[in-house]
């Protein structure tokens, strides 16, 4: 640890700073172990839910028909496909229960599956970037929050030179190390939560795709499946007979 710094530990520096760098670092240190935690708790949940939507969006194409594909996914509960899923399904049985027309009961059902299935989408990915937001957080703050430190020790340094009445290096160093000590913990914060932030969207982006891809699987099995889903299709209108011309004039 001593030969990272030119003079002593980092430590040793850190006990002679000043109130407020000493502040500025715990907020740093703080949000460095949240960061961490975040990034180690969406590695694991992310790469789960991606393998869990390849898998259950393959199993819901592959099964025989919409009950037994709904069975298939249901071995999995904590899968997104299932909670999207099982949203759809119930409202095509309460769709199924209504007292409506054919017509209109297939277009109403049709817009309100479609729109479940958005919703669902949409709360799951919720779900997924919950906590993301502090990722960006980190990485955008905590290199000004750590320049702050900086500037806040180096203008102490400079108050020690008016009260010394020396501008020798020995005696401003210390003061300029232990200030720039912020940035540098700032910037060690930043990368991390930059790299996680950046990595993470593009596993949500992966499962975004896929569930799309079970939801146009769901409207098509519905459409294939469900008999009072085929709208049925308007009867010609009878011809009307051309109008006779009278022929006394």
């Amino acid at each position: 640890m001593d030969t990272l710094t030119p003079h002593g530990g980092i430590l040793d520096m850190l006990a002679t700073a000043t109130l407020t760098v000493k502040f500025v670092l715990a907020i740093l240190v703080v949000m460095s172990l949240a960061s961490w935690s975040i990034i180690f708790l969406k590695l694991f949940t992310l790469s789960t839910a991606r393998k869990e939507a390849a898998r259950d969006s393959k199993l819901f194409q592959e099964s025989e028909n919409l009950k037994l594909a709904m069975r298939a996914v249901s071995q999995h509960k904590g899968s997104p496909c299932y909670a999207v899923g099982l949203q759809a399904f119930e409202e095509l049985m309460r769709m199924e229960e209504a007292d409506l027309d054919p017509a209109e009961k297939s277009r109403v059902a049709m817009d309100n599956i479609r729109r479940t299935l958005r919703q669902a989408v949409a709360s799951e990915l919720g779900m997924l970037t919950k906590s993301l937001s502090f990722l960006a957080t980190c990485a955008n703050a905590t290199p000004f929050i750590g320049l702050f430190g900086t500037v806040w020790g180096i203008m102490n340094s400079f108050h020690s030179i008016g009260l010394q009445q020396s501008a020798a290096l020995a005696a401003v160093a210390p003061g300029i190390s232990e200030a720039l000590v912020a940035t540098a913990i700032g910037l060690g914060v930043a990368i991390p939560a930059t790299l996680a932030y950046n990595f993470f969207l593009g596993y949500i982006r992966h499962i975004e795709r896929e569930l799309i891809g079970f939801s146009g699987a769901f409207l098509n099995r519905i459409q294939r499946e469900v008999s009072w889903s085929h709208k049925p299709q308007p009867r010609p209108e009878a011809q009307k007979p051309a109008p006779r011309v009278r022929e006394d004039y």
